[in-house]
């Protein structure tokens, strides 16, 4: 077997989709707390007040994780939470939150894995100056995460600055779908390099600080395929790479856009001012970054899309299967259906083979260790009669993906950690409460929030018991 003594059996969570107490405990509102309270802006209504009341529940849920063996909790911290105004004084029942959960896990045995940034920003500085939009963000956001390190680092050891930049920033700036709430390209890319700055100046920051551990960020990573061997539909799949995987990580963990990306969206008109001192903090950061971490769902198959061709359509969060659209940019690609494949409910192309295939592609490029911070399955999971829940196509994805991740490994792949997404069922972003992901099963239909473990929960914890040998 390719796994190490010392890997890092994980499970993963978000703060505003499982804490709650949302305006308690001198917590500041977030972007989050102020969008789903917006008619129409999220399914269902849904909204994190309550969550999973993971607030009041470390204890409870903690224990879930110790008997299930878990070997890494990766949970992120929320900034209002911190410094509730997202600068200036700090909530020190925030820092007693966390601290409180961090001591609970390692004396669990569990290694805490902390993200800085999953999208809960302080709605103080949206208002004060449009947020990421902004690059007064980034010595604000080098603050926060110093505040978090002064505070944790005696007891992390590994960080993650910024989960998924390249879907907050296109579902909020390109789509309209998450907060902010706006449809302008040249925002989108301007507020993504600005995350990637804001990156690349907390690495620093850690690293000239001294402090004992290893810290990256995760980004929403994608492989995809070329619909045929035609030369029309292999440019598409080069155009889709340079804007999308390739742009996000090579901002990242290179240092520096990819030409061809970089040519073409100047000669749209919406290119990002990267100046010489960004270029150089870029390149430094990507020097001393220690692992890429990337969050796997899917792959993507891509196909030459005409000049009159297809744009965005909606995407499908009903859970009806079949009722995703192809999506595209005209004249550059559009993403189709790949009839090999299997699809969720939610039309998420299912494709073990892709993490082995996405995973030697990033080793090959990047040549860095890799932490997995997010795979998983949104189902509907039914609780029976007896109190069980029966997910054996959660355990037949998981072990699909585990073994892709072997073979990887067996290939070269210096891989850390393998993170489901996530350990308890939680809110889905778009696709409220009925998108379940966990191997706890929560009952958010009563004030009781009662804990389930389903068949997936025993499963991985023989996974982890055996370390992978018996999957």
């Amino acid at each position: 077997m390719a796994f190490t003594k010392d890997f890092l059996w994980g499970s993963a969570s978000a703060a505003y989709q499982i804490e709650g107490a949302y305006d308690t405990a001198g917590k500041g509102p977030s972007i989050w707390d102020i969008w789903a309270h917006l008619p129409g802006k999220t399914f269902e209504g849904t909204n994190g007040d309550i969550a999973c009341d993971h607030y009041h529940r470390i204890e409870e849920d903690v224990a879930l994780m110790k008997e299930m063996g878990l070997k890494a909790y990766r949970f992120s911290i929320s900034w209002p939470r911190i410094i509730p105004a997202g600068t200036g004084a700090i909530n020190p029942e925030g820092i007693a939150f966390y601290n409180k959960l961090i001591d609970t896990l390692i004396k669990a045995e569990i290694v805490p894995m902390v993200t800085l940034y999953h999208w809960d920003l302080p709605q103080a500085l949206q208002d004060e100056y449009s947020g990421w939009e902004s690059r007064r963000i980034i010595d604000d956001f080098v603050n926060y995460s110093n505040v978090c390190f002064e505070n944790f680092a005696d007891r992390v050891k590994y960080w993650i600055v910024m989960n998924e930049p390249n879907i907050f920033t296109s579902l909020g700036y390109m789509l309209k779908l998450h907060p902010p709430g706006i449809q302008d390209e040249a925002i989108y890319l301007k507020a993504f390099h600005h995350t990637v700055l804001a990156h690349a100046k907390t690495v620093i920051a850690y690293k000239e600080a001294g402090y004992d551990g290893m810290i990256g960020s995760s980004i929403a990573y994608t492989p995809t395929y070329a619909a045929s061997d035609s030369q029309e539909d292999q440019r598409a799949k080069r155009n889709f790479d340079v804007t999308g995987p390739l742009w996000y990580l090579d901002g990242y963990y290179k240092g520096a856009y990819p030409v061809a990306g970089v040519a073409y969206y100047t000669k749209k008109g919406v290119m990002p001012v990267v100046t010489r001192a960004d270029e150089t903090m870029m390149a430094a950061a990507a020097e001393l970054a220690d692992f890429i971490g990337i969050n796997y769902y899917q792959t993507a198959t891509i196909a030459h899309n005409p000049e009159d061709g297809v744009g965005f359509s909606e995407m499908n969060t009903s859970g009806k299967k079949g009722t995703q659209s192809e999506n595209g940019i005209p004249g550059l690609y559009k993403q189709i259906h790949n009839d090999k494949l299997e699809y969720t409910d939610w039309d998420w192309a299912i494709d073990p083979d892709g993490l082995r295939y996405g995973l030697e592609i990033l080793n090959k490029r990047y040549g860095l260790p890799i932490i997995i911070s997010e795979n998983g399955l949104g189902a509907y999971d039914v609780l029976t009669e007896a109190g069980e829940v029966n997910d054996d196509y959660r355990i037949d994805f998981l072990r699909k993906h585990i073994l892709a991740c072997e073979a990887a490994m067996s290939h070269g792949v210096n891989l850390l950690a393998y993170c489901t997404w996530s350990f308890t069922d939680l809110l889905s972003w778009l696709n409220g409460y009925k998108k379940r992901y966990g191997f706890v099963h929560i009952d958010f239909d009563s004030e009781a929030l009662k804990r389930t473990k389903k068949k997936s929960y025993y499963w991985y914890q023989n996974v982890i018991a055996t370390n992978g040998e018996e999957l």
